[in-house]
């Protein structure tokens, strides 16, 4: 009898280590193994967070140099082509025009090409030519009709140095079509290199076009000096190999899945070691303005690399020993945690278990074994009761044996007085430890303070990228204005509306930067118009200025005025899209940018604003103040780091300084970002901390969740049932609502109820017949 009890209780054991999914053993194994996983990743993380010589914000700076450096020659290159080959047209469209008429007015327009020249096709024939001496050889002129006859290319000199040949043609009706060539070199225009950096373009094969920033060894005057450019300049050619090889990768594969900024390939290179400096390079190929959109500059598969020597920093580690403690104090907390929801959640659910099972086979010799608090103490408190129930034959409903019950319920009671804690009381407990671990870990460890070690380097990018922006937005108005002095040059006393509409047309189509083209004469009428509406019209006649800003509006609206010849007081006038301008400022790397007036009004920005706002910050209105200061001959871009609480932000300002119609603008660029999101030592520790932090709340708050959703909610309502049916509820039907531990012992007192039942039943037709029931009750 023994032996058959015991491999009853054997059986019902493995029952219950056969939980599924639900139950207690799920929620508190998943919260042990992360437990431990964020243990391991907190002692690794934390203890070997390394900064490295040059630390990765640098060279993250190089690589975003070199793509300021690839979108400002990709648009240089296709703006060359772009002019020429609008040029050609504007001037096809009309009358035959001198050989030598057309380059005169190309040079007094555009001084953009080293050299142009005019050559008939068919014969071969130099008709007219400027500057330097162009290699026509290298043009075959019987294929210019094929495809990509007229594309650009890249040819040689005799001297070693590069041009970038750009070709279009002449075509009148009954005359010998001619080819219009023009010569540029692969220079950067308008970068700003500051002080011991050189960039280059590097052709498809490795081999340095040209190049910035390094002396030729006969400029310099001491021996040293000449071995300090030989080791940069073959420095700068390996780089060169190296980035030309990283780039022919597709930028799909090249770049980290999310990345966004430069579309092209780009990246960052480490040289070698000299003097306490190590040198440090970006590469970048020139990418097209969208996403798989190519144009005639990528086509010719060119990369830029951008180096400069960095002084190296003593190579920091952090305290491994620190980031043991931290581990070893989730593994105490952790050990905590379970010990209490095994000790007073899952065991207690399991004796639970084993004994309703008992019960329910007939097994009422025994007493329960009520557990010390809770929602099991009342669960096992009612089990008792309702074994002394059917053990007696008789119902507390009854009031037959009220006394006894409760006796009995005191006397299966082990382990000392009975405790009030409920189940959600402990799990609060428990959640109350872990956030004692992750809170001060998120809001207190490693915090990076005033100390934080900012590379110079950084702050010298920022005020070299800002003043190449600045360039590249002066650039971009003066092309803008030189453009319409072009149009205007093909516009004369007799030309009518409809030749001025077809060239403004044709002008507003080839170029994005307009949103308003027309012909304004002395007295403020329009004589033709492409494109939107005028907002910039006063009632007069053309202004003076050739750039100017029209601030009449809900947003500033940027106006070129260029003057007809021969047509006195007649304008051709463009109004600039505010998107075009916005669109120049994104670049990566730089936070945030504004570009403001002489009031330090914003104009333009790379997010959002509000037109003409001030820019509301009292530092950067002394930077601006202090950059637009003449240093010599000209202002000077500046560049600061504001340290402010723990804050530490780098600004920069850049003036508009140079030739051409936008200088009188009297603009500033000045951009701004906090440190905190570059990859510095403190910071990337100080964010690995969070994250240790943030990850201990979230499997807390899964585990503990999980836990309260599957056990503790069902487990409170079990409790609720289970004291209605010791107290005489026999009509309310008890449903398991999950196949766990609850669950199993929910089907336990259904079991239970109906024996109770059925015994009440049988009293019942025993008393109507005046034959009492002494049949002991059975398992159901």
């Amino acid at each position: 009898m023994a032996a058959s009890r015991t491999s009853r209780r054997r059986k019902a054991r493995r029952r219950a280590d056969m939980s599924l999914l639900g139950g207690i053993r799920p929620p508190i194994t998943v919260l042990s193994v992360l437990l431990l996983a964020l243990a391991g990743f907190t002692a690794l993380s934390l203890g070997s967070v390394r900064e490295d010589k040059l630390p990765a914000a640098v060279l993250t700076s190089q690589q975003h140099f070199a793509e300021d450096g690839a979108i400002a020659l990709r648009a240089s290159l296709d703006e060359s082509v772009t002019d020429l080959d609008r040029v050609a047209a504007l001037f096809s469209a009309g009358k035959p025009v001198a050989p030598d008429a057309v380059l005169d007015r190309i040079g007094s327009v555009y001084q953009k090409w080293r050299g142009t020249a005019v050559v008939e096709i068919a014969s071969g024939r130099l008709l007219a030519a400027r500057g330097e001496n162009l290699p026509l050889t290298a043009v075959d002129r019987t294929k210019l009709a094929g495809e990509g006859g007229l594309a650009p290319r890249m040819v040689k000199l005799a001297n070693g140095e590069t041009r970038l040949l750009t070709l279009s043609l002449l075509s009148w009706k009954d005359q010998p079509q001619q080819l219009l060539v023009a010569s540029s070199s692969l220079r950067f225009p308008g970068i700003s290199l500051g002080n011991f950096r050189s960039i280059a373009v590097v052709g498809p094969d490795g081999d340095v076009l040209s190049n910035d920033g390094i002396p030729e060894p006969e400029m310099v005057l001491t021996d040293l000096q000449r071995d300090d450019v030989k080791r940069d300049t073959k420095q700068l050619k390996s780089f060169a190999k190296t980035a030309a090889k990283r780039a022919r990768a597709n930028p799909l594969t090249a770049k980290e899945p999310g990345s966004g900024g430069f579309l092209g390939v780009s990246g960052s290179l480490m040289g070698g070691e000299f003097g306490g400096d190590r040198a440090a390079a970006g590469y970048a190929r020139l990418a097209g303005p969208e996403a798989g959109v190519g144009t005639e500059a990528t086509s010719l598969q060119l990369t830029v690399v951008a180096m400069v020597n960095v002084a190296q920093s003593a190579g920091r580690t952090s305290d491994a020993f620190a980031g043991l403690v931290l581990a070893g104090a989730l593994l105490l907390v952790g050990a905590l945690v379970i010990a209490v929801l095994i000790g007073t959640v899952q065991r207690p659910l399991i004796t639970l278990f084993l004994d309703s099972r008992r019960l329910t086979r007939g097994d009422l010799a025994r007493p329960v074994t009520v557990p010390r608090g809770g929602e099991a103490a009342r669960i096992g408190t009612a089990l008792e009761r309702l074994r002394h129930q059917l053990l007696e034959g008789t119902d507390e409903a009854d009031g037959a044996d009220g006394d006894t019950a409760g006796s009995g319920s005191g006397s299966g009671r082990r382990g000392g007085p009975l405790r009030r804690t409920g189940a959600r009381t402990l799990v609060a407990v428990c959640a109350v430890l872990l956030l004692a671990w992750c809170v001060p870990l998120g809001l207190l460890v490693n915090r990076a303070g005033d100390d934080v070690v900012v590379p110079q380097q950084l702050v010298s990018d920022q005020r070299e990228r800002t003043d190449t922006l600045n360039d590249r937005i002066r650039r971009a108005l003066n092309e803008g204005h030189a453009d319409l002095l072009s149009v205007a040059s093909l516009m004369g006393e007799d030309t009518d509306s409809a030749h001025m509409r077809t060239l403004l047309d044709r002008t507003l189509q080839e170029h994005l930067r307009y949103q308003s083209l027309y012909v304004l004469d002395r007295s403020g009428k329009v004589l033709a118009q492409a494109g939107g509406g005028p907002q910039a019209i006063e009632g007069k006649g053309p202004r003076e200025e050739p750039i100017t800003v029209h601030s009449g509006g809900k947003e500033p609206v940027v106006v070129g005025t260029a003057e007809i010849p021969g047509r006195d007081g007649t304008a051709v006038v463009g109004e600039f899209r505010i998107d075009f301008l916005n669109s120049l400022l994104r670049r990566p790397g730089l936070g945030e940018i504004r570009v403001v007036d002489s009031k330090h009004r914003i104009i333009a920005s790379n997010s959002g604003y509000r037109a003409f706002q001030k820019l509301g910050d009292d530092r950067l209105d002394a930077l601006v103040e202090g950059s637009s200061l003449k240093v010599g001959m000209s202002p000077r871009p500046g560049s600061v780091l504001y340290r402010s609480g723990g804050d530490h932000v780098i600004a920069a300002a850049a003036p508009f300084v140079g030739g051409g119609a936008a200088k009188e603008m009297d603009w500033t660029v000045v951009s701004w970002q906090s440190v905190k999101g570059l990859a510095i030592h403190e910071y990337s520790l100080q964010n690995r901390t969070v994250l240790a932090g943030l990850l201990g709340l979230a499997v807390g708050a899964a585990s503990l969740g999980w836990l309260w959703i599957v056990v503790i909610g069902p487990l409170r309502e079990l409790a609720r049932r289970a004291e209605s049916l010791a107290d005489g509820d026999r009509r309310t039907v008890l449903y398991p609502r999950n196949h766990d531990e609850v669950g199993a012992v929910t089907r336990s007192l259904e079991i239970i109820r109906q024996q109770l039942q059925q015994r009440q039943q049988q009293r019942k037709q025993a008393g109507a017949g005046g034959k009492p029931s002494s049949a002991p009750a059975g398992r159901n």
